[in-house]
């Protein structure tokens, strides 16, 4: 059967195969996603997903936030905890409050120092730094886009600021996971996650992020009309409004967050951070990652990352529901809510639920 490691070239008296965890195979249209993303190969696609991308950079804390264990024996007990993690697809959960670590747990083929993607939950940072210039009145939500991204093309322009941070915008920018040809999927050349085999020069997030165009930019639909591109686009605006690279803002996170082991990120051709979803971390950083947010942004180095009020309003301004399951949760300022916790899910099963209220941070990988 013909697949991946059939793509052998020859170059004079060189062969040559192209990446075969990033090859998308050219006899399977319908599937139309990288070998790390199928089926047979998507568990240790997303255990390794950190080392497996073309491009990333890596940031570690000077202080490390300690963790001690304080193993609470109900939390284990739980229905739904045993569900979760008798569940094939588990990897591992760890619940953390303060400095206790409350319940810890791994899959056999999984443990405490083995990253993993957390997806769509790197989109938490973008709270923090937004939150950030927010608070010293370096930005202004009230804005458009435009403002500050003259060059963007029509599908962000003349978007507000706030719309873009809670996936209230319309635009040509696709993100179903059922369609194989979705702009989700096409944006992984531009961060390494796939190869690009119609054309030779790969293009950087922003040519990409440019080619997004709208008619209309209204959100009619009265739900949240989520787009991994709003993320990426809010991190260039953050370069450009407050003259800081993005790179040195996360630098600034991991920091405050005080992570143990190492922060794993996709970057494009050209070293700008994918911050819509290239994050990776072990399941322990993942919740310390939580429980910054449960300390509503005081840092292990003494330092505020993120906005102490711009955390609480993202608890009790959020804007749009989801579709129907998951209409009792709502979207705000880059983070899922119900007003009692706030946190983020990630594609392929992952969660970070962090709860200001009683300290508690959740981190689940699957």
């Amino acid at each position: 059967m013909r697949g991946y490691n059939e793509l052998i070239f020859k170059m004079k008296d060189l062969q040559w195969l192209t990446n075969p965890e990033l090859t998308v195979d050219p006899y399977n249209a319908v599937s139309n996603k990288p070998r790390w993303n199928t089926p047979a190969y998507r568990r240790q696609g997303f255990h390794n997903l950190y080392r497996n991308n073309r491009y990333g950079m890596i940031l570690r804390s000077h202080r490390v936030l300690p963790l001690e264990d304080c193993i609470d024996d109900r939390i284990a007990q739980l229905p739904e905890v045993i569900e979760l993690q008798s569940n094939s697809a588990f990897s591992g959960m760890v619940v953390a409050r303060g400095q206790d670590v409350l319940h810890e747990r791994y899959a056999e083929d999984f443990g405490p120092q083995n990253p993993h993607s957390i997806q769509s939950i790197t989109k938490l940072f973008v709270n923090l730094i937004i939150g950030s210039m927010w608070q010293a009145g370096d930005i202004d939500l009230c804005h458009n886009i435009g403002v500050y991204l003259p060059q963007i093309g029509s599908g962000y322009r003349d978007a507000v600021i706030q719309d873009v941070l809670d996936m209230n915008i319309e635009n040509d920018y696709t993100e179903d996971y059922d369609d194989p040809f979705a702009s989700s999927y096409e944006q992984e050349t531009t961060i390494g996650w796939r190869l690009n085999f119609e054309q030779e020069k790969t293009q950087s997030q922003m040519e990409f992020l440019q080619s997004i165009a709208s008619d209309d930019l209204t959100n009619k639909a009265g739900r949240v009309n989520y787009k991994s591109a709003n993320t990426d686009v809010l991190g260039y605006m953050v370069e450009k409004a407050s003259g800081k690279s993005l790179r040195q803002w996360l630098v600034e996170s991991i920091e405050a967050v005080g992570i143990e082991d190492a922060f794993y990120c996709s970057t494009d051709r050209f070293g700008f951070p994918v911050v819509n979803g290239g994050g990776c971390l072990t399941t322990r950083d993942l919740a310390r990652f939580g429980l910054l947010f449960a300390r509503k942004g005081q840092g292990v180095n003494g330092k505020q990352m993120g906005s102490k009020v711009f955390i609480e309003q993202t608890l009790s301004q959020a804007s749009l529901p989801f579709a129907s399951p998951r209409q009792w949760m709502k979207y705000h300022n880059q983070a899922f809510t119900t007003g009692a916790w706030l946190g983020h899910s990630g594609y392929g099963g992952q969660f970070l639920l962090a709860d200001p209220d009683t300290g508690v941070s959740c981190a689940f990988f699957s």
